[in-house]
């Protein structure tokens, strides 16, 4: 009881709050409010710059977590593989997972910075562009640039999970490989890899629906910007309800958002339930 009552206070009771204010026609500054049943909902299906970040979104969270999984996959592989200065090349690894969202999206600014940044002193000294690149607020490039952030913020967590699966693999299993002929890449694809199925689908799960979710570090490097270009759901919930004042409405599309996470959340347990359960042998 004493740690279900600040979940309860802090988490459940808030998250209720917002679910039922997203059948409400609750107005930033209103003096009340009244209940309106699905009309947020019809709403949002009618609103075509919803869907536009809708559309952003899935393709910010494929795309990262897909870069996410391939890289720290290959960095996991690497710090597994007894190199030298391992202990700090994973030390290194988790710099990133340390820093704080906004800290994050401050130094991925000065990074982008169209005139003094070093991603163009960089390219510009190496003659692959020969005038530099308003990253974050070109068309173009803004959302190709976010997504690298995101990419480097997920890899930290990414990495040490599946290194931790690696570490967890019987090296005698890679050694009977070995004595049956098999190369280090059917190693890989015929051991390491059906081994680590579990590990790697909950850790690609988690991360689809941490990025789906993202806010703090889109809002902090573009706010959204170009022209909604970077507009993740989190980011036109948030400008519907404090730009706008649309309270109800922006918890409908709150309610909308939890209802995706929750379904696959479910998905994923129910997955992992099913690889953990034993199974009958003839």
């Amino acid at each position: 009881m004493p740690t279900l009552v600040p979940v309860i206070i802090l988490s459940i009771w808030p998250l209720l709050q917002g679910l039922y204010m997203g059948f409400t026609s609750d107005e930033l500054g209103a003096a009340g409010r009244s209940f309106v049943g699905l009309a947020n909902f019809q709403q949002m299906l009618g609103d075509t710059q919803f869907w536009a970040s809708f559309r952003i979104g899935g393709v910010w969270a494929v795309v990262v977590t897909a870069g996410v999984m391939v890289l720290g996959l290959g960095l996991a592989l690497l710090l597994n593989a007894g190199l030298p200065f391992q202990g700090v090349a994973r030390v290194l690894v988790l710099i990133p997972w340390a820093i704080p969202p906004v800290i994050k999206g401050v130094i991925w600014r000065l990074v982008y910075h169209p005139t003094s940044g070093v991603l163009n002193s960089v390219l510009l000294s190496l003659g692959v562009i020969n005038t530099p690149i308003d990253w974050l607020n070109s068309f173009d490039w803004a959302l190709p640039a976010v997504i690298v952030v995101g990419i480097w913020t997920g890899l930290p967590q990414a990495t040490v999970v599946l290194l931790a699966g690696l570490q967890t693999i019987p090296e005698e299993l890679k050694e009977a490989a070995a004595l049956d002929g098999a190369s280090s890449t059917q190693q890989l694809r015929h051991v390491t890899l059906p081994l680590m199925a579990p590990v790697i689908f909950a850790v690609t799960a988690l991360e689809f629906m941490w990025n789906f979710n993202s806010f703090g570090l889109v809002y902090t490097l573009t706010a959204g910007g170009p022209a909604g270009t970077t507009r993740l759901p989190m980011l036109f919930a948030y400008e519907e309800a404090f730009q706008y004042g649309h309270l109800g409405y922006a918890s409908a599309l709150g309610t909308v958002m939890v209802l995706i996470v929750g379904l696959a959340l479910a998905y994923s347990v129910r997955r992992q339930l099913r690889d953990a359960a034993p199974r009958e042998t003839l």
